[in-house]
């Protein structure tokens, strides 16, 4: 961090590349939804829609778990960030 970087800044700085993320992820999440529907419409092969269907279920796993770790990054950013702003708010007092 250079001498001119406050920290308030680059916890939001941080917050706010997190928050760019979500929509992507969230459009992606939604285009393998779509993909999966799709898949699942036309496909009458009972063993090769369970096998399909499993894949998705571990698909779904695996990207809950990852919704999951980016809720446990924002929530400590935006502790940071809350934390920066309190300690800004008592150095103002203080002067």
């Amino acid at each position: 961090m250079s001498s001119g970087e406050k920290p308030e800044f680059l916890a939001l700085a941080e917050l706010e590349d997190v928050l760019r993320q979500v929509p992507g992820e969230r459009a992606a999440g939604r285009r393998r939804a779509q993909r999966a529907e799709a898949a699942l419409g036309g496909d009458r092969d009972v063993v090769g829609s369970r096998e399909r269907l499993t894949e998705l279920e571990a698909e779904n796993r695996w990207l809950n778990e990852r919704l999951g770790a980016a809720r446990v990054r924002l929530d400590e950013l935006v502790k940071r960030l809350q934390f920066l702003e309190e300690q800004v708010a008592v150095e103002s007092t203080g002067r």
